[in-house]
């Protein structure tokens, strides 16, 4: 038997998850989930029936919330501030590692 060396694509669908098995990959009970998805920390696609689905690198994103909750010890509700606050920052951080592309408005170089 012989198998392809090129990784077959999966549709999009096999890549989402539905609220229990996201919930018990990211070791949380679904109605945590739930709260998140009301507080709008976690965006998740809904299907034609209202069924929520989340995509894998949303597992990520239920870690970094676990993380800063336990470390922070401040409720959920804060965490959406502390969360945009921190990707703004490296935001920046990025934009100071990125040379110009532009010219920078100062004294030429000759």
């Amino acid at each position: 038997m012989t198998y392809g060396l090129v990784p077959i694509r999966r549709p999009e669908r096999s890549r989402r998850l539905d609220l229990e098995s996201f919930a018990r990959d990211a070791g949380v009970h679904p109605e945590l989930i739930r709260r998140l998805v009301i507080l709008g920390l976690l965006e998740p696609h809904r299907d034609g029936t209202g069924t929520l689905f989340f995509a894998r690198y949303q597992l990520r994103d239920v870690s970094r919330i676990q993380r800063l909750r336990a470390g922070l010890g401040i409720n959920y509700t804060a965490l959406g501030v502390v969360i945009d606050l921190l990707d703004r920052i490296a935001d920046l951080e990025r934009q100071l590692r990125t040379p110009p592309t532009g010219p920078t408005g100062g004294s030429p170089w000759t």
